[in-house]
């Protein structure tokens, strides 16, 4: 045997051991009861909402604005692009039929 297979046989049994020791630590963590999560999170959550800077009513309308605009942008890009392939296609069908 060579000595790094001496030593990896050596330090098995002991890693089993400790691994034994470590899997039984958790179960008596879960028999302690937590303080309620639920009620913590929430004021957690409030405590966080106060620190939001919350955009004013004229800022939504631009942003608002903004984004109907770019949708309908986007959608006459695409109807004009679907409007040329077609046309390209029929084309070539046309040559070939």
């Amino acid at each position: 045997m060579s000595e790094q297979e001496k030593r990896d046989n050596a330090a098995t049994p002991q890693e089993s051991v400790s691994s034994e020791k470590k899997a039984k630590a958790p179960k008596e963590k879960k028999k302690e009861k937590k303080p309620n999560r639920v009620l913590r999170w929430l004021k957690d959550l409030k405590g966080e909402l106060k620190k939001v800077t919350w955009p004013s009513a004229k800022d939504v309308v631009k942003n608002v604005g903004i984004v109907i605009l770019c949708v309908i942008l986007v959608g006459i890009f695409i109807w004009v692009f679907d409007f040329l392939a077609r046309a390209v296609v029929e084309a070539l069908l046309s040559l070939f039929h």
